[in-house]
């Protein structure tokens, strides 16, 4: 018992650091405290609203409700200002999860038959893009952002797995376990096991 909690409390330390980045997936990730999507070598800070939900607070990719949502998208480089950009949000009926890429999504034969959500290309001078969808049924989803070079064919792409509603417990287990563990120590420390046996 107490060497598996010896091994949790050890990977808890190793992996606290990356848990935040962990509950990142895709083209989308944190910096700096911040969430970011990364469209090729151009970087953008995302958020995302549910204005009617959860008022002001601001999600990285999980949303946690089905309702009216807005996805914001803040240029960090100015490059992107001159490009038209676009952005997708499909069903994950092929099931590729988090570790989607843009790869995969080549490999859907009609990208329109599983696109719930298409806001076509716009450029964005003043280096904010925003897209407003009500989602209407639970589930996950992948976000495609494409944006086109401005003089030659070159496309950038981000592709970020995200959930609608529903629970995305994270890294909670094995945090539970850990304070199982930490009652159990506390317990035997104090005599609890001692007296216990006594009484037996």
């Amino acid at each position: 018992m107490f060497i598996v909690c010896r091994v949790l409390i050890l990977a808890l330390v190793l992996l606290l650091p990356t848990v935040r980045q962990a509950q990142a997936h895709g083209g989308v990730a944190f910096e700096d405290d911040l969430c970011v999507i990364n469209i090729g070598f151009l970087k953008a800070h995302f958020t995302i609203y549910q204005p009617q939900h959860s008022g002001s607070e601001e999600f990285c990719e999980d949303i946690p409700a089905v309702s009216d949502t807005m996805f914001v998208m803040e240029y960090q480089h100015d490059f992107l200002r001159q490009m038209p950009v676009d952005f997708r949000i499909i069903r994950d009926e092929q099931d590729f999860g988090i570790y989607a890429r843009w790869e995969d999504v080549q490999t859907i034969p009609d990208l329109d038959a599983v696109t719930a959500f298409y806001q076509p290309a716009v450029v964005r001078p003043e280096g904010s893009f925003t897209a407003n969808y009500r989602f209407d049924a639970p589930g996950t989803y992948i976000g495609i952002v494409t944006a086109k070079h401005p003089e030659d064919d070159r496309v950038y792409n981000a592709v970020f797995y995200f959930q609608v509603g529903g629970a995305d417990y994270g890294s909670l287990p094995l945090f539970a376990v850990l304070a199982l563990c930490l009652q159990a120590a506390y317990w035997v420390g104090s005599g609890g096991l001692k007296r216990w046996r006594e009484r037996r």
